[in-house]
């Protein structure tokens, strides 16, 4: 990987989890290590689950381990629990990323033969 690449990779990451939105910075982060475990990256999971309530960990796990599942229910749910679509989208922007950079990670530590 080029330091390029590594950097907008970064920038990507950065964009995410910190910019302003109308779901709280915090709660990205949270969102998007959650994602990540599932991924492969180790974490300490329990430490960040406080912030989360069931409906949001739900469409994580759901989002991170088989994001063809989604549903329109699952949208719902979040809805319900008091998220704009703006945060929703937010949420699943930091779910995917947390899921892809993991297994990014896990693929490049592959190719340099390490576990």
């Amino acid at each position: 990987m080029t330091n390029q690449y590594t950097t907008d990779i970064q920038q990507l990451i950065d964009a995410v989890l910190t910019t302003p939105g109308d779901s709280a910075a915090s709660l990205r982060r949270v969102v998007e290590g959650r994602a990540a475990a599932s991924g492969g990256r180790a974490i300490d999971i329990d430490k960040q689950d406080s912030e989360l309530t069931a409906e949001v960990g739900s469409y994580v796990d759901k989002i991170a381990l088989r994001a063809y599942s989604i549903t329109d229910a699952d949208i719902d749910a979040i809805r319900e629990a008091g998220f704009s679509e703006d945060a929703i989208f937010e949420i699943t922007l930091s779910a995917a990323l947390g899921a892809g950079i993991a297994r990014l990670e896990r693929g490049l530590q592959a190719v340099k033969g390490e576990r």
